[in-house]
């Protein structure tokens, strides 16, 4: 069995985070890592200056209420699960380097490489050598890398007994940075060692955390390990077991003497918080306790419950009212003092030091500032931020602000005997008490005078607002299928089913149920059906049109009055008028509350339109026809150009107040919009262009800059995508470039150094300095460009309105990674003799040809700059970033373009093999619109999104939002796609309108209760408990999920009786009871994701429910005579002393009359059995009309009749059986250790029997079938993250008969998997009406969702089709560099604890590899694909059937 594995939706969960200097000195960037994903953010606090329609606000003072956002800048995908994440400053260097580390033992050492806009690796290190591993074949410790403070070296713990130090070189000679940048100097890194920690000291084992210390004048690691183990049972015989041992590092000898050593900590330590300077020392945390230790004072420690006082010697002190577990706890440090805690409830404290004058710690104080996210990582951003990364939730960014509460804690006097002189806090009171407005009366103020001679510690108390958040589905504990509530009817005559997934996320209070679409789903207003129309415009008009036609007047004031009524303030009136194109006609309609068609109007209909479009700031209209352009004002025609170029004008391109116009035989003429004094209005006049002719044109198009990226001058490097931190000049003022005052190393007057206030007059210093928060006001200054692109493949932008060449991109067409101004030699008018020359000339033949260039502005303040091209069928999108180039001078622009990787397949699905020379004879239908249709289409504000919507036979929305992610989601609900346009009208506020192939043009609206920025389009419905299961009634069309709550308890089963009773313990107030889990079912409706009134079942004590299923049961009240009832099992776990049972529950879903004015009572559930078993009930399935059900040890096969099960077969099964699934009448069923077995029920004997099983021993999460036609395999996924494929062979040797499930395939996906479910192939393809083959009819997809967010399928393919792909693959691994130096193909090889002796099968293909052949450029595709012996064509077909096959959702 071949398989293709492709992960459709990207983990979304977060488990690393820290705050560092990714792109420049110039401000810090939030790294996060979840999985194999590494993004990087800017925390961006400037407010919206851009208009969506490109008009410039004035800036106002920047107000502290304004919201900062997470801008994600970059993000890179790893062939390897990030297990650690640092980052470090070296010597001599222009940003950070980030250290990685991966399992077993490897770390990366990588950092931004400015010119490719990409990671680029400085250094792997790789220490899997078997001697270091101790004997054992297993490992269960995870590389953790820590940096000293003052960033003398790295270290990296490895199988949790092995510490690897990587030095580095702090001090760089002067005669070195002069040197040439290709001279090899020394590296920064200096060569690694490894240190055995258990011949420090016998006892170093079993490290439980490391850390190096501040203020020592070596490095110095603190290491708190566990010598004997113990655990919470035994803490009555051993307890006290944890020890702490610190080694200074002498880097230079490599010698590494203990310093300091203490042992007899509580058994329960798991974490070291380093404190800096100048009180130094650790934090150490326990579960109960928390200790402060330093190496000259004695240890202070507190007990945070009761518990700890029983369990541990140790001398601690009760702190005051304060009752909690520190057990899961995350830490970060705002202060020298003050850290903030996050515990395993999601509870926010701030916990502040106390000290005395001899800067001793005295005590604590705990103060509960806010109830957040349950943390996986924590990290401070610059100085007043903080975030919060999850798993489990939403992560969140935090901004925290100090109230002092005016309370003074005095250390006791009598314990340093004396008074005590006051520590100064310096870093946050100072500049509060400074900051006057922030303190609303005049006690604090009064507190922040006189604090200097008031002794003791200041304790404030603070504050947290969220600013922004990060989506996150995971994790997918089970995902079920079901229906869309609202789908328009004009889409529901697929045969293919239209589904959406619904799983369940989150943990806890950030438990929900995500409702995922992978491709949009528009309301449709209207449609109206128009034969013939291939392009179509909105414009605005001014108001001014109500006099300008007598016959019009009546309509146009009731549109007046309506669009001020309804519109939204920030559109003063919407479209005035829809301009429709046929081939040789045009259509002019008005559009107010009706849409009526307009005959008499300044016009032109007689002719097919080539453009509409506003122009002088909206007040004036501008039509294009093939011959001649017209100005109009509203409806009044001001001026008539006939326009003579020598052929008919094909396409035209605005950028206010300017005009281009293109022929058909690529001339190129321009127009600009002059106010004439004369006549008092507006007239186009046209100007000379300068650009030369020759070689043809094959596209233009303008766009208008707001990045302030597109200067000629020199601008600082590194700030990342968008918006460098220091003012770019336009080229048209010519000021002189100030540079940084007294350098004249190269390297620095490109990169710049630390201080950037010399660079431009302008540029506000940021006001926190080392703070990554952009505070600094940018000056936006829009500058207007033309881009060219001729038909030799040379792409070239011109300044406006001088017409001056800035850059220039050689082969443009062939989609380089990385597209590089091409120097001066191409200049436009010697490009003509260029292309003489016979190298050229080769490619010229082969260069694809560019059909559409354009160019946007995206995102926060239009600040991102992508360009989008048509070339042949394949759409490029390239991203500007600034960069300079040190060798080439003269005006060219500041930037290169990088590649966006994007995977979209948009051909259309070509009818098999037709021969080259029909396909160009074949009549075109006459709905498919011509070539040069523009079809990227910009739009402002749908739904408050901007982007560009992509039409064609695979229609695309892409949007950027200002969190900077580009997001492209597909449309192919309606097939094929002409044209698009926005339309904000009274009955369709921010919608559009498109054309599809059937002439239909639809007005129509996004759905808004979707979030768009997201990887997938997502509802998240916030249940604030833990959702464990859920399941689609097809019946009534409802969903049934399982939550869980906590709630503490002081009550548990007594142990000698049968019967159910229950001893009650009570405690002490600081006791912290145990939580017992109260489970519920309950039925949510999918229209509004509101809980149904009185449809909730609740489960008993200590009772859990371990499976839900809609089964459908044999009934006689159904024609089909099957009818889905809602069954659950459950399982009673009271410890290991009670006999465990469970019980069967099936619930009826009936319809009732509603009560008035709710209809969503019009459900009831009716409780049909509900029977106690002999064994813990693990999982249901059902077969044929018939209840299978894992008791026990035991399968049983259940018939329900007259609300009674009544038994008809069972069977002896392996251990814990967790999941059955079912077809036919096969059952596969998943054991928790023994890996899968196949049964099977024969009907007429009643019997059910053993068929074949895995012989290996396997931890399984979740298993399925894979059926491809006739052939049919079984998939499961296990602990290690790995999937596996089995197929029943009887015939051959090795199952031994068919006792045997032979392993025919297995993978690493790198998370693990709970959830499976199949659908069938998808069997319409949106680019064409034929449908797919039949042998797809009867072949499916195998979705699955991880616990870390993702979501991927496997789909089977035949031999030959996986014998070409495995060999892109293989081709694949070695054609693109690799970032961190990871190795795709160990990626991906199957991990198992502990090693079998069976190789690898690796039968499933990685479908992130295959993909990246579109990345490459097409002279590198054609490569590899003779490499092959295939063609570029049939490998993206092959891509392109496997997309268009799972598209569903």
């Amino acid at each position: 069995m071949h398989c293709m594995y492709k992960q459709i939706h990207p983990s979304t969960g977060i488990e690393h985070c820290i705050f560092a200097h990714f792109f420049s000195w110039e401000e810090k960037n939030l790294i996060i890592a979840g999985v194999n994903q590494l993004h990087v953010y800017r925390l961006n606090s400037e407010s919206e200056l851009v208009t969506p329609d490109g008009i410039l606000k004035e800036p106002t003072e920047l107000s502290d209420d304004e919201k900062t956002r997470l801008e994600c800048l970059a993000s890179y995908s790893l062939h390897g699960n990030i297990q650690s994440l640092e980052a470090v400053k070296l010597s001599g260097a222009h940003r950070d380097v980030i250290l990685l580390s991966f399992s077993d033992a490897k770390l990366s050492v990588v950092e931004y490489d400015p010119s490719t806009h990409d990671l680029k690796t400085c250094s792997l290190h790789q220490f899997e050598e078997h001697e270091l591993r101790g004997g054992y074949t297993t490992t269960t410790h995870l590389p953790v890398i820590r940096v000293d403070p003052d960033g003398r070296c790295a270290g990296m713990l490895i199988y949790g007994t092995h510490l690897v130090v990587l030095p580095f070189r702090k001090e760089v000679a002067m005669d070195e940075l002069d040197a040439p940048s290709g001279a090899m100097g020394k590296s920064p890194i200096m060569s690694s060692y490894i240190i055995d920690l258990r011949k420090m000291d016998e006892k170093i084992i079993n490290i439980l955390d490391i850390q190096f210390l501040h203020g020592y004048f070596e490095p110095t690691v603190f290491i708190l390990y566990e010598p004997l183990a113990t655990w919470s049972g035994r803490t009555a015989v051993r307890t006290d077991t944890c020890s702490i041992v610190a080694i200074s590092l002498n880097i230079q000898q490599k010698v590494h003497p203990i310093i300091w050593s203490q042992a007899n900590l509580p058994f329960d330590s798991f974490s070291v918080c380093a404190i800096p300077k100048p009180i130094g020392g650790v934090m150490i945390f326990a579960v109960n306790s928390l200790m402060y230790l330093n190496q000259s004072v004695p240890p202070f420690g507190v007990s945070l419950n009761s518990i700890a006082d029983s369990s541990s010697a140790f001398p601690l002190k009760a702190q005051e009212n304060v009752h909690c577990a520190l057990d899961c706890v995350r830490h970060a440090l705002i202060s020298n003092d003050r850290l903030v805690l996050s515990l395993k409830g999601g509870e926010l404290y701030v916990l502040t030091l106390v000290i005395d004058g001899m800067r001793c710690v005295r005590g604590f104080h705990f103060d509960r500032a806010a109830s957040s996210v349950l943390t996986t990582c924590m990290c401070v951003c610059g100085d007043s931020y903080l975030f919060l990364g999850s798993r489990l939730g939403n992560s969140l960014l935090l901004k925290y602000t100090e109230k002092s509460s005016g309370t003074v804690i005095q250390a006791e006097e009598r314990r340093s005997g004396g008074p005590v002189i006051k520590k100064r806090r310096v870093e946050g009171l100072e500049q509060l008490a400074s900051d006057v407005t922030e303190i609303e009366n005049v006690d604090e103020l009064e507190v922040y005078g006189s604090i200097d001679n008031q002794p003791g510690t200041m304790i404030a108390s603070y504050t947290f607002e969220v600013c922004d958040n990060i989506w996150n589905i995971a994790p997918c504990a089970q995902v079920a299928m079901g229906e869309p509530a609202f789908l328009s009817e004009e889409y529901s005559s697929h045969t293919d089913p239209d589904l959406e997934l619904v799983t369940t996320s989150g943990h806890g209070k950030n438990g929900a149920i995500s409702v995922l679409q992978h491709s949009i789903r528009p309301q449709v207003v209207t449609t109206f059906s128009l034969s013939g129309c291939i392009d179509l415009w909105t414009v605005y008009s001014p108001s001014t049109t109500a006099d300008a036609e007598a016959e019009v007047e009546e309509t146009t004031t009731k549109e007046g009055e309506t669009e001020t009524e309804s519109s939204p303030p920030q559109v003063a009136n919407g479209h005035a008028f829809l301009v429709l194109s046929r081939r040789d006609s045009s259509m002019v309609l008005q559009t107010g509350s009706e849409i009526n068609e307009l005959d008499h109007s300044g016009f032109s209909t007689q002719t097919a339109t080539v453009f509409v479009g506003n122009i002088g700031e909206n007040r004036y209209i501008l039509q294009v026809s093939p011959t001649a352009m017209r100005l109009l004002e509203g409806i009044k025609q001001i001026q008539h150009i006939p326009v003579d170029l020598g052929s008919s004008i094909q396409s035209c391109s605005v950028c206010d107040p300017h005009v281009v116009v293109m022929g058909v035989e690529g001339q190129i003429m321009m127009f600009t919009l002059r106010d004439d004094r004369l006549v008092g209005g507006a007239r186009l006049s046209a100007s000379k262009t300068p650009v030369a002719q020759t070689p043809r044109v094959v596209a233009v198009a303008t766009y208008r800059d707001f990045s302030g990226l597109f200067t000629t001058d020199n601008i600082r490097q590194g700030s990342g995508g968008s918006g460098s931190t220091t003012e770019k000049i336009r080229p048209a003022d010519k000021v002189p470039v100030l540079h940084p005052v007294d350098i004249d190393d190269e390297d620095e007057m490109l990169y710049g150094d630390t201080s950037f206030a010399a660079a431009s007059e302008d540029v506000k210093v940021n006001a926190e300095g080392s703070d990554g928060v952009k505070k600094e006001k940018k000056e936006i200054k829009p500058t207007s460009w033309l881009l060219v692109s001729r038909v030799n493949g040379q792409l070239e932008i011109y300044s406006l309105p001088e017409y001056k060449l800035s850059y220039t991109v050689k082969s443009f067409p062939l989609g380089q990674r990385t597209l590089v101004h091409s120097g001066p030699t191409f200049d436009a008018t010697k490009s003509g003799t260029s292309s003489g020359t016979s190298e050229k000339q080769s490619t010229v033949d082969e260069m694809p040809v560019v059909k559409e260039v354009q160019m946007f502005g995206l995102g926060h303040n239009k600040s991102r700059p992508y360009l989008m091209a048509r070339v042949d069928e394949d759409l490029l999108i390239y991203e500007a970033y600034p960069h300079c180039d040190a060798h080439i001078t003269g005006d060219h622009l500041r930037i290169r373009f990088r590649k966006v990787p994007h995977g979209l397949i948009l051909r259309e699905k070509k009818a098999p093999a037709p021969q080259k020379g029909d396909d160009e004879e074949e009549p075109p239908d006459e709905n498919t619109p011509p070539d040069h249709i523009q079809q990227l289409r910009y739009f402002e504000d749908v739904s408050g999104y901007a982007g560009v919507f992509v039409c064609g036979p695979f229609p695309h929305w892409i949007f950027m939002t200002p969190k900077g992610s580009l997001r492209i989601h597909p449309m192919g609900i309606d097939g094929w796609i002409t044209c698009f346009t926005p339309f904000h009208n009274v009955n369709c506020p921010k919608g559009f309108l498109y054309f599809n192939r059937k002439s239909d043009m639809c007005i129509c609206v996004l759905p808004t209760h979707v979030t768009y920025d997201a990887p997938w389009p997502i509802r998240k419905v916030p249940l604030r408990c833990t959702p464990h299961l859920i399941t689609y009634h097809s019946d009534s069309k409802l969903y049934a999920v399982v939550t869980s709550v906590k709630e503490s308890t002081n009550k548990f089963p007594r142990v000698q009786s049968d019967d159910r009773e229950w001893d009650y313990v009570e405690r002490n107030e600081r006791f912290i009871y145990p939580e017992m889990a109260k489970y519920t079912v309950q039925l949510f409706t999918p229209s509004t994701w509101e809980v149904i009134p009185d449809t909730k079942y609740d489960c008993e004590d200590w009772e859990y429910i371990t499976c839900l299923e809609n089964a459908q049961l044999k009934s006689e009240g159904t024609i089909s005579g099957f009818k889905g009832f809602i069954t659950m099992g459950t399982a009673y776990c009271m410890g290991e002393d009670v006999v465990a049972r469970g019980r069967i529950i099936i619930l009826d879903v009936i319809e009732v009359v509603p009560e008035p004015g709710q209809p969503l009572t019009k459900n009831k559930i009716k409780v049909v059995y509900d029977k106690e078993q002999k064994g813990p009930v693990s999982a249901i399935a059902y077969l044929n009309g018939l209840l299978v059900t894992a008791i026990g040890q035991k399968i049983y096969i259940w018939s329900l009749k007259d609300d009674d099960l009544s038994g008809v077969a069972f069977i002896d099964s392996l251990v814990y059986i967790h999941s059955l699934r079912v077809v036919k009448n096969l059952i596969l069923a998943s054991d928790v250790i023994k890996s899968v077995a196949l049964y099977r029920y024969q009907d007429e004997l009643r019997v059910l029997s053993f068929v074949s099983r895995d012989s290996r021993a396997l931890e399984t999460y979740a298993g399925d079938f894979l059926v491809d036609g006739e052939r049919m395999s079984f998939v499961v996924s296990d602990r290690s993250r790995n999937i596996f494929i089995y197929c029943y062979l009887p015939e051959v040797r090795e199952s031994h008969g068919g006792i045997r499930l032979l392993r025919r395939a297995d993978f690493n996906l790198g998370s693990q998997v709970n959830s499976m479910f199949r659908v069938r192939c998808k069997l319409e393809d949106p680019s064409t009406s034929k449908k797919n083959q039949a042998a797809v009819e009867h072949k499916q997809v195998t979705f699955f969702a991880t616990l870390d967010g993702g979501i991927g399928y496997l789909l089977p393919i035949q031999e030959k089709v996986f014998r070409r792909q495995q060999m892109l693959q293989n081709a694949m691994i070695t054609q693109l560099p690799n970032p961190a130096g990871l190795n795709p193909k160990a990626y991906r090889t199957y991990k198992t604890l502990p090693p079998d002796m069976a190789s690898p099968q690796r039968n499933i293909l990685d479908g992130e590899l295959c993909w990246r052949f579109l990345h490459l450029s097409t002279m590198e595709k054609i490569e590899v694909a003779k490499k092959i012996g295939t063609s570029v064509d049939q490998l993206i077909d092959d891509l392109m059937e496997f997309d268009r096959l799972t598209a569903h959702f």
